[in-house]
């Protein structure tokens, strides 16, 4: 990390840079994913001062978006106690991209680890709900799909045999630790469990306000470019279910797509209970 007023030295190319790389690194020390040796380590100023003095070095740039300048000035007028560090860091990290014309991609975001006091043993979930991912290559999309299945409450994921690694640093970026909780089998569509319902999420079936979900079932999605698999299309006995689009494309993110799915079947499993 530069001390502030070193970066008024520089010339303005180089300033940018500098202060979108501290920012950076303070948002990842405030949300405790700082790398080792990149922590803050000022003793003569806090971290909180050091941000504030950072921000209005920035705050001379003209080539701040107006809109970032007026974000952050207000941030910087919060007092002490409501002074939102992480916030101030964001927001003028992003700035400084768009300046720079360098956007991060997903996995590069800062996210902080989600805290929990509960073990992986007391996990919540519906025994017997789980997805089978069919051939994605996206290891981002993998990740999201372990993340959405998680937090929906699905007892386990199943992988096809040509489904990408779950062990792929975007997969576990995206997957926010969902993977460990989570696990998984790769299995083949021969492999999945007999006595189990399994359907599809394909064009041309049941629209999903009106398919009758099982209590205990295996959903299989499909890969980005292809969808299910013909083989696929067979072994699921139970059915196939649509998300009704009305779009030109009328085409959805694998992973949003799942997330559709599982917010509808979990009613269907709530209204069971209630039953």
């Amino acid at each position: 990390m530069i001390e502030p007023g070193k970066l008024s030295q520089l010339e303005p190319g180089q300033k940018r840079r500098k202060l979108a790389l501290t920012f950076g690194a303070l948002e990842r020390d405030i949300a405790g994913v700082a790398e080792p040796g990149n922590e803050y380590s000022y003793k003569s100023i806090s971290r909180a001062e050091y941000t504030r003095r950072l921000t209005e070095v920035l705050l001379k740039d003209t080539q701040l978006a107006p809109e970032a300048r007026e974000e952050l000035a207000a941030l910087l007028r919060a007092d002490e106690a409501h002074f939102d560090e992480r916030r101030v860091c964001n927001v003028a990290r992003n700035a400084l991209l768009a300046a720079i014309g360098t956007f991060p991609a997903e996995w590069d975001l800062v996210i902080a680890p989600h805290k929990t006091d509960r073990t992986v043993a007391e996990r919540n979930f519906f025994p017997g709900v789980a997805v089978y991912a069919e051939d994605i290559r996206s290891p981002f999309n993998l990740g999201s799909i372990f993340r959405t299945a998680e937090a929906m409450g699905a007892e386990k994921v199943y992988l096809s045999p040509l489904c990408t690694n779950p062990d792929h640093p975007k997969a576990i970026r995206s997957a926010m630790g969902c993977i460990e909780t989570l696990g998984y089998e790769r299995r083949s569509l021969k492999e999945l469990p007999e006595d189990m319902p399994v359907f599809v999420l394909e064009t041309g079936g049941t629209p999903l306000d009106e398919f009758t979900f099982p209590q205990k079932g295996i959903c299989i999605i499909g890969s980005e470019e292809l969808g299910v698999s013909p083989a696929a299309l067979e072994r699921a006995t139970y059915g196939r279910v649509t998300i009704p689009m009305t779009g030109l494309k009328a085409s959805l993110n694998v992973g949003v797509a799942f997330g559709i799915l599982m917010q509808k079947w979990v009613e269907a499993l709530q209204r069971m209970k209630q039953d």
